[in-house]
């Protein structure tokens, strides 16, 4: 009679309601309802060095998108002890994140790691696909680029008792199932997608096989709900954020030379530990090295990425002849077997010292080099050589001196 229990037609949605920002201290959030089922879904940006770690008998790598689905039992008015992930909260949350994967950002462009969690907060049917609709619209919120929006729906059939021995054109589809139409149907066909094409599909039945008609009717009643829904998206959020929320951690890109990745990793990774301590320590900071020489460092902290920044380019940065540096006198050198002092010890740049020879100090003879120059003093010099394969490097205040006169 083309009656549904909630006196809906075949091809109509449940009522949707949207909403965005509407947790201001994450950095995404988006609640989206559909009936009587409704997705909180929450985003977190990371470091780059956050990806997740895959290790399985057929691959090793990480992932830098990562969806969790949680299925409370208060969702379903039910009381019963919250134990392990079940297979049905994976299953679901893994066809969400295979359904936005095609239209994440690349790392070059969005170098972030992305976590979405869903949870559902009510369910009366195809709640994963509202977790889809509801990642969406958190990852808009926390101003991740999509290439499009995605949005997803679950379609629904009723057959004949006799369909599997006698299959025939007899059959009805149904858009947006209610939970006692996936209880009491013979399908459950999930398919998300962006206005132009599918993302992602899962199908269960209960019948031996689907024909042909039946797939196509369903992917055309799938594909015109969810151009509804996609319109509904876009009249709440039709691009995502310009800024990051001010919670999020920012990143700071460095390109260097790949040859001197080791030299800013150091011995046991020495020197970029260094940094990152001497920045504020793991829990404020991190740096990550690519091996194409991209260095990213995450921070909450404009102070220690502004730290990290400084050091890593004068760390690696090359000293010049010619070029005038502020310097500091870290030490006063002696002759090893008259005692003389011979000149002192400055350094150019972090990692990098040089020496001021005794004869490059002044214009005029100077009797002893701490009688002109004092540890800790801060004097301004003029690098008159470098012996790049010695690690030498030759400070003048003399020949400053003389350019000025």
């Amino acid at each position: 009679k083309g009656v549904r229990p909630d006196g809906r037609k075949l091809d109509e949605i449940r009522p949707i309601d949207i909403e965005v920002g509407l947790l201001p201290r994450t950095h995404g959030s988006g609640l989206f309802s559909r009936g009587q089922t409704q997705s909180l879904s929450i985003v977190t940006l990371g470091a780059p060095e956050d990806e997740q770690t895959i290790e399985t008998m057929e691959e090793e790598g990480t992932k830098r998108y990562m969806h969790h689905y949680n299925f409370p039992p208060f969702s379903t008015g039910e009381i019963r002890q919250m134990r392990s992930t079940s297979r049905r909260e994976i299953g679901h949350g893994a066809l969400a994140e295979k359904a936005l994967i095609p239209v994440l950002p690349s790392k070059e462009d969005f170098p972030y790691t992305i976590r979405v969690v869903s949870e559902i907060m009510a369910s009366n049917g195809s709640s994963s696909m509202a977790a889809t609709c509801g990642s969406t619209l958190a990852l808009l919120d926390a101003g991740v680029p999509l290439s499009k929006p995605v949005a997803g729906i679950a379609i629904g059939l009723v057959t004949p008792e006799d369909f599997n021995t006698q299959p025939s054109e007899d059959f009805i589809i149904l858009t947006d199932i209610a939970g006692i139409e996936d209880f009491a149907g013979d399908m459950d066909f999930k398919v998300a997608g962006t206005k132009d094409g599918i993302t992602a599909v899962q199908m269960d039945t209960k019948l031996k096989g689907l024909t042909y008609p039946i797939v196509e009717k369903a992917f055309e009643a799938a594909k015109k709900a969810r151009l509804e829904i996609l319109e509904k998206i876009t009249a709440v959020l039709p691009n995502h954020r310009e800024e990051l929320s001010p919670y999020a951690p920012r990143i700071e890109k460095i390109i260097i030379d790949p040859t001197r990745i080791a030299e800013l990793i150091g011995p046991g990774g020495k020197v970029i530990r260094k940094i990152v301590e001497d920045a504020g320590g793991k829990e404020i900071i991190s740096v990550d090295i690519d091996d194409s020489g991209l260095v990213m460092i995450t921070s909450n902290s404009p102070e220690a990425t502004k730290y990290a920044k400084t050091t890593i380019e004068n760390l690696l940065k090359t000293v010049e002849v010619g070029e005038i540096y502020d310097v500091k006198i870290e030490e006063i050198i002696k002759d090893r077997n008259s005692g003389a002092e011979i000149g002192a010890i400055a350094e150019v740049l972090p990692g990098k010292s040089g020496m001021i020879h005794i004869s490059e100090i002044a214009n005029f003879r100077v009797p002893s080099v701490s009688s002109q120059l004092k540890i800790g003093q801060t004097v301004k010099v003029k690098v008159v050589g470098v012996d790049k394969e010695r690690g030498r490097i030759a400070l003048s205040i003399k020949q400053l001196d003389i350019a000025k006169a």
